[in-house]
């Protein structure tokens, strides 16, 4: 179990989790690697570095949005409301659920 990768993938399931919904079409990305750096986990950012959960949103961000085939994220877990990479799941050691996307998912873009 990493701790500190626990803690990544908990601060951002806790930021957007009222912003969150499962099932939802539209998500968003969140590098696990800037987020490592901003919680003083540099190490982290180099391992994961453009990495990204991703988070089933409620309603569509203003701004780009490209359409994504939904099994682009077949080896994803949920966790508290993410979708995250299986493999990271897997380093993390965090109890998790399959991710179930849509048949296509549309990716919102925020600055």
């Amino acid at each position: 179990m990493n701790t500190n990768l626990n803690n990544v993938l908990n601060s951002i399931a806790d930021e957007y989790r009222n912003d969150a919904l499962i099932g939802s079409r539209n998500y968003i990305e969140i590098d696990i690697g800037k987020r490592a750096e901003a919680l003083g986990y540099p190490e982290l950012k180099k391992q994961y570095n453009n990495v990204n959960v991703i988070v089933p949103i409620k309603d569509p961000e203003a701004g780009m949005k490209v359409r994504i085939d939904g099994r682009t994220f077949v080896n994803y877990t949920r966790y508290e409301g993410i979708g995250v990479p299986g493999y990271v799941a897997k380093d993390a050691g965090m109890p998790h659920e399959t991710f179930v996307p849509n048949d296509h998912m549309i990716l919102n873009f925020v600055s």
